[in-house]
């Protein structure tokens, strides 16, 4: 069967494609939809479906510009109803790509709509199963992220319909179907993905907690929702973004692409209430950034940590971003519905350091200067890890205060003294000591490769505790 993966890392994302005899399909498409154009156009293909396992809370989904672009048609599984037009498909229901089936099973539990695509091949022989947030592989799609959005959908509720759904839906499948999940290792749509995205269905009855026989309902949803931290916190804007519809993206990107040189980029800033937001790697924004800018960089987990540091969808965003990454940076805020983008910094941070406008510095530290230096008697240290990766191993005395967090924990930041700041290898605490910087902090120093550089010194630690121990 013709099925491509089509994996995009930076958000631990699968879109699929399938096309026979001219026709294609696309299942859980990203927003920016050319490459999915451009893939069917070189089958010489049209694009007849385009398939939604669920309302997606990670992403803004691409299906309604893809609709629009190529006449396709949009399928949901049952109970899905948005505010737009829909084929909104029943349990059983079969579709026909050339000569290939697509067969909806529906699968209730990370969300009400939930479902599962079977793939049939043109001999009749089931080939896989499109699974969406209902099983990945080695986990399942969390059931606690509807109720952010439908108070009743209470994760108990789901995590149970989840169970039935696995087990009377998925289950009795063929053990050689290949599983095809919406996710892979790093997104936080579930909690122990493996970094493996397919396998058959048979490998994963033998490994797959959630997939255990022996588990009763009860268990199961103990063992679902042990361990979930809060999920990032635009995921219920992105759900109604799926929902409710969205501009397109040409209509979001043309206004974001658009250059202003120094002298109109400060204008801007000070005549609007965008924030300034820097992309570049935290290496470049420590030696020279505009002040009052947050970097959050693109070589991280750039789409969770903008969810979760900027807390409005609306925000308008003034860019400064590597030379070239200009476009990049503008797609992977609209992919999770950050579409307020309104213009760039033209020539990037040079251009603006060239003309002579004021520019603020990150002091950095190696870990051997920090041995030799530092007063740890006398000298705070913030470690901005997550909880479970402080309690795993950390610097004896350092205080824990996770980067998600950051906001509501300012009062613990002296003013009064030198302070150390650090996370895993330096993105995450690049982005505290930005927003640090523009919240009047000037008294700290962050650790260059944080605790991984730290683990390789002498300095004072806790014994190490296995994270799988600590869940």
């Amino acid at each position: 069967m013709k099925i491509e993966q089509i994996y995009t890392g930076c958000i631990a994302h699968a879109a699929y494609y399938i096309e026979n005899n001219g026709e294609a399909a696309i299942f859980d498409p990203l927003r920016e939809v050319q490459p999915y154009i451009d893939r069917a156009f070189k089958d010489n293909a049209k694009i007849k479906y385009v398939f939604l396992t669920h309302f997606h809370a990670d992403f803004v989904s691409g299906h309604l510009d893809l609709a629009s672009k190529t006449n396709a048609k949009i399928v949901y599984g049952p109970t899905a109803k948005p505010a737009y037009e829909i084929i909104s498909a029943t349990d059983g229901q079969v579709f026909e790509v050339g000569n290939y089936k697509v067969k909806v099973i529906h699968t209730p539990g990370h969300t009400m709509e939930s479902t599962t695509y079977l793939l049939i091949d043109e001999n009749g022989r089931e080939h896989g199963i499109i699974t969406g947030d209902t099983l990945f592989i080695g986990d399942v799609g969390r059931p606690d992220l509807a109720q952010h959005v439908i108070a009743e959908l209470t994760q108990d509720k789901l995590a149970r319909h989840l169970f039935h759904s696995l087990r009377e839906k998925i289950m009795p499948l063929s053990d050689d179907l290949i599983v095809y999940p919406n996710h892979g290792a790093g997104s936080a749509c579930g909690k122990m993905m493996s970094k493996e995205t397919t396998d058959t269905l048979g490998n994963q009855k033998k490994t797959n907690y959630a997939l255990n026989p022996k588990m009763s309902e009860d268990e199961f949803v103990t063992a679902v929702l042990t361990g979930l931290t809060a999920p990032p916190a635009y995921f219920p804007a992105n759900v109604l973004m799926n929902i409710k519809g969205y501009e397109s993206l040409d209509a979001v990107m043309k206004k974001a692409k658009t250059p202003l040189n120094p002298i109109e980029f400060e204008a801007a800033a000070n005549e609007t209430r965008a924030l300034i937001l820097d992309t570049r790697t935290a290496e470049e924004f420590a030696k020279g950034f505009i002040p009052n800018s947050i970097n959050i960089g693109l070589d991280g987990n750039f789409a969770m940590w903008v969810g979760e540091m900027i807390s409005d969808i609306k925000q308008e965003i003034l860019l400064v971003t590597t030379l070239g990454n200009e476009e990049e940076s503008m797609v992977r805020l609209s992919r999770i519905g950050y579409d307020h983008t309104i213009g760039y910094l033209e020539g990037g941070f040079a251009s603006w350091k060239n003309k002579g406008f004021e520019t603020d510095t990150i002091d950095r530290i190696t870990t051997e200067e920090l041995e030799k230096s530092i007063n740890f008697a006398e000298t705070p240290i913030f470690d901005v890890r997550k909880k479970s990766e402080f309690l795993s191993e950390h610097l004896i005395g350092a205080t824990n205060v996770p980067l998600n967090e950051i906001n509501s924990h300012l009062a613990e930041f002296p003013k009064d003294k030198k302070f150390i700041l650090h996370c895993a290898g330096g993105y995450r605490s690049m982005i505290a000591a930005s927003i640090l910087k523009q919240r009047g902090w000037d008294n700290f120093v962050d650790v260059v490769g944080g605790f991984e550089a730290i683990k390789n010194t002498n300095l004072p630690k806790t014994d190490y505790v296995c994270p799988t121990t600590l869940l």
